[in-house]
């Protein structure tokens, strides 16, 4: 069985992003797969999508750690799981991404790596591994999430901590930064609420079939072409 999995918690992002997730996955995989998303509110997510309710435990879920419960032994989700963040924009096929590295956990190369030379951490906006395999990752961090929140900056952070042994990156060219590799810019503090930031079209690779929006902008205010024909 293959699932594809988001995690949606608080306000940060509407439950449009959810449903314009799933809708990007069914046109650009061939593969079948079942689509889940955690969430405390499943309010406004379409109805053909499984709910997996985060548990109401505030010292554990919250901002971005909530991401970790996909690890948790609780979920009881069988086969490959492959996982985006919501701040993605799929536009071609992902079929790739179930079959590479069969069984491997895998993870993005942080896009710092086309900043910083021989940059060695990870970013977990699109993660795949076999159900079952990776519970440790929420058991220790599970044990004390005060110590662990406190001596990493996010979920990332920790996973690169705890799961090293079993890390493997994508291919860089599959899964690309937006703003810093498919736009060249290298910094960080971007204008909000703006439609049109770049004034040139973006660099999309042959091999390029993800665009993370980490930061600003997010995929509802770029108006790159590219955007508008796959971010629906």
């Amino acid at each position: 069985m293959n699932h594809i999995v988001c995690v949606k918690w608080g306000n940060k992002f509407l439950p449009e992003y959810v449903n314009v997730l799933k809708s990007m996955c069914e046109r650009h995989t061939t593969v079948p797969f079942q689509f889940h998303c955690f969430t405390e509110n499943p309010n406004g997510l379409n109805p053909d999508i499984n709910i997996i309710p985060l548990p109401n435990d505030p010292a554990r879920i919250k901002t971005w750690w909530s991401k970790l419960y996909m690890f948790s032994p609780d979920v009881k989700l069988e086969g490959t799981i492959l996982f985006f963040d919501l701040d993605v924009v799929i536009f071609k096929n992902i079929d790739e991404l179930f079959t590479f590295n069969k069984d491997k956990f895998m993870i993005i190369h942080d896009f710092n790596r086309c900043r910083v030379k021989d940059w060695k951490q990870s970013n977990s906006s699109v993660l795949r591994w076999q159900g079952g395999t990776m519970n440790y990752i929420w058991k220790e961090y599970s044990n004390d999430p005060k110590k662990v929140t406190s001596r990493n900056h996010g979920d990332q952070d920790w996973i690169m901590k705890v799961a090293q042994k079993d890390i493997n990156w994508w291919p860089e060219d599959w899964i690309r930064s937006y703003k810093w590799e498919m736009q060249g810019r290298k910094d960080t503090k971007l204008r909000k609420g703006t439609k049109h930031i770049f004034q040139s079209p973006p660099t999309i690779h042959e091999q390029n079939k993800v665009a993370v929006f980490h930061g600003e902008p997010k995929p509802f205010n770029c108006g790159d072409q590219f955007v508008i024909d796959n971010w629906k």
